[in-house]
This record gives structure tokens, sequence and C-alpha cells, in this order.
């Protein structure tokens, strides 16, 4: 498709209201964004209202040409009568509904994608093209503004250094890989003989896992590690993660900001299915077991077992490696 067209025709001349309504997980919401991205890059005329949870509302707050950002506090009846009240007198130029809801049914509008049930073992960047009925599957992508980018500028010295960032944590043991194992990394590609010597290692993610970055700051030179766990927003977040030479991870939602991002990302994945939700784009490390031969040890996979014990540091340090002489051979 050339810019400017898509399937619901050419830009119109008139301001073209778009309603966007986006996943309530955030996680979900940036593996989807790139159809959003999509709409703003082809469609200069258009404006936008976004449509959020709690936590996925913020990350479309730097939307280029957002009339509003509308969050949606929870999902029952009254919060959507509510929302029903503050967009049904607009004529929609288009809809898209990533949560594959009935509520566009009977608003006012021109055309409407709304996403219909996913398909087992595709992956879900592919299933939100899918939507607008994309021919190429556009990747996650998160719009900084300059404010916001300005923000974390501020907090990453500009000395022409690598930037190494990573991100220990996991929202469950299961996904969580050793904070021993990163640190490993860190020494190893920053070090003197590493491929990014003098590097700084920039640490985010939670609050909660300020052990995790205590453990790879010992590891590391004094004054090179850059300890911002708890401080970044999502998008702030991605800010930072856009300066960085290289990205390490797991199955996380800093992965997906990460990707969002364009950073180069190698993830340890593990009980998670990086079909269906790897880094899109990304490398993903995984150790002996399929996530079936995972089901089998933790059918709910929510049990307290450390199952990332087993992605080995040496397979991770190597496609680290790999991925960054790819980029240096490329010119990157």
């Amino acid at each position: 498709m050339n810019a400017g067209e898509s399937v619901y025709g050419p830009v119109m001349a008139a301001r073209f209201p778009i309603l966007y309504l986006a996943e309530a997980d955030p996680e979900d919401a940036i593996l989807s964004s790139g159809a959003l991205a999509y709409l703003v890059e082809a469609m200069p005329q258009a404006g936008f209202t976004v449509v959020g949870s709690p936590a996925s509302a913020p990350l479309f707050a730097d939307t280029p040409r957002l009339d509003r950002l509308i969050v949606l506090e929870k999902e029952g009846r009254l919060e959507w009568l509510g929302l029903w009240n503050q967009v049904r007198a607009t004529r929609w130029g288009l809809v898209v509904d990533m949560r594959g809801t009935r509520f566009s049914d009977k608003l006012k509008r021109q055309k409407r994608a709304v996403r219909g049930e996913d398909e087992p073992g595709a992956h879900k960047v592919e299933l939100a093209a899918r939507v607008l009925q994309l021919d190429e599957v556009p990747p996650p992508r998160l719009h900084v503004s300059e404010t916001t980018q300005a923000s974390v500028d501020r907090l990453i010295p500009a000395d022409g250094a690598p930037l190494l960032a990573i991100a220990p944590g996991a929202d469950w043991m299961g996904k969580q890989w050793p904070a021993e194992r990163y640190a490993i990394l860190a020494s190893s590609l920053a070090g003197a003989d590493g491929p990014l010597a003098g590097a700084r290692v920039l640490v985010i993610g939670e609050d909660g896992d300020r052990d995790a970055a205590h453990t790879i700051r010992l590891a590391m030179p004094r004054g090179r590690t850059l300890e911002l766990q708890g401080r970044l927003s999502p998008l702030q977040a991605v800010a930072a993660l856009r300066r960085a030479d290289l990205y390490l991870g797991g199955d996380s939602i800093w992965t997906r900001l990460a990707t969002s991002a364009g950073a180069p990302v190698v993830a340890a994945f593990g009980p998670s299915d990086d079909a269906v939700c790897g880094p899109w784009g990304g490398t993903v490390v995984r150790g002996p077991r399929s996530v079936a031969e995972f089901r089998k040890i933790d059918p709910g996979l929510n049990q307290a077992i450390q199952h990332m014990n087993e992605v080995p540091v040496e397979r991770v340090l190597k496609a680290a490696r790999k991925v960054l002489a790819e980029r240096v051979n490329a010119g990157a």
C-alpha cells in the first residue's frame, strides 16, 4: 500500500476522526501498537481518540494529533455506557477495536475494523495487522514526544559511550532469568575486550527490581551503571531504550517496550510462547524445553518454580555478540 492510503481509501481532505480502542492489558496494547502507528503515518489528516485502561492508556499519551485520551477505569456496564456517551455524538471516519467487542455496532462511522478471535500459534503483532487488512506487518511502535525524550535525555550522559539496557525483572518468577547471569553478560559485553567496551549499563524495570540492579552494578566498574528501575514511566522507558545499542531482558513488558522503541533485542524465554508474544524482529534464546513441556510440569504456568534457570548464559551471550556483530556489518 502507498503512504496516504489504506484499505479504507485515500486520505480525506477534511479532518478524519479515528477512534482506537486499545487492549486493556498493556503488553497486548504494545504488541498491537504498530497498527495505530501505521494509521498515524498513512493518514496525516486524521485526528485520534484513543481509549485504554488505566494501564494501557498512558502508552498512547504522545500519539501525534491526539484529540482525546480516554481512560476506561473498569470493564463494567456503567463504564462502557459512560464511554458511549463520550463518543456517540461523533461521526467517526474509522473505528478500530483491538478488544474485539461489539461496542462500535451502533456508533456512527464510515468504516470499522474489529479484532476477531486470535488464531492459535499466530503472533499477536501479525494479528493486529490483520485487523486493518494490511499487506505488510508494521512492527510495534509507541510514539514519544520531544518533551518526554528530553526528560530522559537529562538522565543519561551524552558522552558517546555505548548503552547496554537490561531489564532483569518479570511479573512472575517462572519468567525471570537470574540477575547473576545478566551481570555476567554486562561484564562480558561492556568489558575492555567486549563488543560494547566502555558501555554504560542502564537498568530499567519496577522498583522491586532494585536487588537485581544491585547485582548487575557490582559486576560493573564504578559509576558505569544507571539504575533507573522504578523511576521511568513506560513512555520514558521507550525514550531511554531508543538510545540503547542493545537490550537484554526476558518475557516482560520492558521487552515489549524495547521492541516498540526499535532497540536491538535479545530476550531469554522459557515457559512463554515466543511464537505468539516474542520480541518482533528480535532474537529469542530458549533452553532445552518447549512450552508444551513446561506445561506438563506447571499446567497453569503460575507455580513458584524458577523455570528460567535452564537457559544458559553462554547461549544468550553468543546471541548478543551475533546481534552486535550484524549491526556493525550493517553499518548501524
